[in-house]
């Protein structure tokens, strides 16, 4: 299944003077959106970075090498780029040096991670992220009652293109494939991480603490590693697009906590196979931590696509008070809880209420929930 809203993006940006870059996590579909719009094309050199071939085509390159590799040909695509080192540098060349070719190029990490550059592409680049299918792509193709009687299958499988292809059976060996060290195998072969078990450890901790406070002293106890480890091993799950952080929103009021963060999957189904658990929703105990994580991630995706450029957080005091999901936007605070029981009653907290007295509350819940995650 093809996202409309980025190929529509990526049709705006051709032939504008800089390479478009597709950002996500293996496995998401960034492949089969450039082949969908430029097999055929006897105008694309395509390369694939995961081959050796590629990589070693690229150790000694110059100007002059890349105006005989590319030719006649107008696209240059190379897909899974971060494998080819101190790509970003290679690239400005062709951008700065050959301005009638258009530079396409995806990876599973940003650049910088993997090849250790920050500045070669800035400002020659239009770049994307592209996520698990969403929630609105999945009303866009068959209608919002066909996905919303899909809503717990979502929460428990998850939008990864392959696994919303399969039939029931095959959904758990599909994720339980991604889920093992092929979805991270850039995190372990950037850093030359030897005992891959550890990080293994480290995202099944993170899944069971999902919707919680985490500490990387504690997650560094369970997984046998020091925090200042854990903290590197997050920033890299984050940057390969598997997790993100919230931070808690402060703006120092005196009872609010400054400094915590909690960790999020961009996926219920990788979550959950990581914990091997498939249990249907009405057997779990854990759902209330499924649905704030599906919200929050197709949260993200909605603001992305949609070009919403809201900053995020959570919200907690030291006496425990807290709500779950709080974005700024033109200078208006929303305050979001989610709740899987509709008839569950929420208010917003008395001391956020004094701290914040124009912010708007929300209860998110299934009866309510296509606004909050609507492109419209």
């Amino acid at each position: 299944m093809i996202n409309r809203i980025l190929s529509k993006e990526i049709d705006k940006r051709l032939f504008s003077g800089k390479a478009i870059i597709i950002l996500g996590a293996r496995q998401v579909g960034k492949t089969s959106l450039l082949h969908s719009k430029f097999d055929g094309n006897p105008n694309v050199l395509w390369l694939e970075g995961d081959n050796i071939e590629t990589q070693l085509l690229f150790e000694n390159f110059t100007l002059s090498f890349a105006k005989t590799l590319i030719g006649d040909k107008k696209i240059l695509i190379i897909d899974e780029a971060q494998n080819i080192l101190n790509i970003g540098i290679k690239l400005k060349i062709i951008i700065d040096q050959m301005k009638d070719i258009q530079v396409v190029a995806t990876g599973s990490s940003s650049f910088d991670l993997a090849n250790k550059i920050n500045e070669p592409l800035t400002g020659r680049k239009w770049e994307y992220k592209l996520y698990p299918i969403s929630f609105a792509e999945m009303v866009a193709h068959h209608g919002f009652f066909e996905e919303y009687k899909m809503l717990e299958q979502r929460l428990v499988y998850g939008y990864y293109p392959e696994v919303v292809m399969q039939k029931n059976e095959n959904m758990v060996e599909v994720l339980q494939g991604l889920a093992t060290s092929y979805l991270y195998k850039d995190v372990l072969k950037w850093e030359n991480i030897q005992k891959s078990d550890r990080m293994i450890k480290l995202l099944q901790a993170l899944a069971f603490q999902i919707g919680g406070q985490v500490s990387y002293t504690e997650l560094g106890k369970i997984c046998g590693l020091d925090s200042k480890t854990i903290e590197k091993y997050i920033l890299l799950l984050e940057q390969a697009f598997i997790i993100f952080r919230l931070n808690s929103f402060s703006r120092n009021q005196r009872n609010e906590l400054k400094f915590s963060k909690k960790i999020y999957f961009y996926d219920n189904g990788i979550r959950n196979a990581l914990i091997a658990n498939f249990n249907p929703v009405n057997l779990r105990d854990d759902l209330g931590a499924l649905w704030e994580n599906f919200m929050i991630s197709e949260r993200q995706k909605k603001n992305h696509y949609s070009h919403s450029y809201a900053n995020s957080w959570f919200w907690r005091t030291q006496t425990q008070k807290e709500i779950d999901y709080l974005e700024e936007k033109d200078g208006v605070i929303n305050a979001f809880e989610f709740k899987w029981n509709k008839n569950k009653k929420t208010r917003m907290p008395l001391d956020f209420m004094k701290s914040y007295p124009n912010a708007i509350y929300s209860t998110i819940t299934p009866e309510n929930f296509y606004e909050f995650l609507s492109m419209e």
